[in-house]
């Protein structure tokens, strides 16, 4: 709880761009992810949205959206192998 008070008492302004560099570096680590070879793509995605969303509004409805989006997502679907095609 003493870090959180610690936290409150930064001056707005510095805590929003402090919150802005850390959020924002996390966001972009999982977009290069996306495109390089590697795991754990959203996991960084995530983490920059929950920390974006400490401080600004629209990060909270993003991560909101997020969430109810991934709680739609049936991992079983993303393994099923599709029929081959026949050629016609």
């Amino acid at each position: 709880m003493e870090i959180r008070k610690a936290w409150k008492g930064v001056p707005k302004p510095v805590r929003q761009v402090i919150t802005l560099v850390v959020g924002g570096t996390l966001l972009v680590i999982g977009g290069l992810l996306v495109v390089l070879p590697g795991p754990f793509t959203l996991p960084f995605v995530f983490a920059g949205l929950l920390v974006l969303a400490g401080e600004f509004v629209w990060a909270q409805r993003f991560l909101d959206r997020a969430r109810s989006e991934a709680k739609k997502a049936d991992p079983r679907k993303l393994f099923k192998k599709k029929p081959p095609r026949e050629n016609s």
